[in-house]
């Protein structure tokens, strides 16, 4: 059974760093093209970070660039967002997808498979 479990959420201050967790069962992170997507209340979910099977091609959508970066661990089969310098806006269910097709260009919900429950990120001022 594919599972992904995320971890890592919690409250944090404006300025204040984060490092969620997803730890995946039934699926090799290494050769899979791995996402973090963010969906706020009243909000469409939105593709944030990926991160390519090869491990090493990135992308970040606009809203977070500069301040998130995604990186994974293969003898952990964990895939981890590093999230810094937190605003108000980022706060939001975080969800960490997998795409067993690869990674396209940008990030279509639609296409990544196997999704967990999500960890919640809160940020105050």
């Amino acid at each position: 059974q594919v599972q992904l479990v995320e971890s890592g959420g919690g409250s944090v201050q404006v300025g204040g760093s984060l490092r969620l967790s997803c730890v995946a069962s039934g699926l090799l992170i290494a050769g899979n093209c791995m996402g973090w997507f963010r969906q706020a209340p009243g909000k469409e979910r939105e593709g944030v970070a990926m991160l390519n099977a090869d491990g090493v091609r990135e992308y970040y959508a606009d809203s977070v660039k500069g301040r998130f970066t995604v990186s994974r661990d293969n003898a952990k089969n964990t895939v981890y967002p590093q999230m810094n310098s937190l605003k108000p806006e980022d706060t939001a269910m975080y969800y960490c997808a997998a795409d067993l097709g690869g990674c396209g260009v940008t990030m279509m919900a639609s296409w990544f498979e196997i999704w967990g429950q999500g960890t919640q990120v809160t940020v105050s001022s």
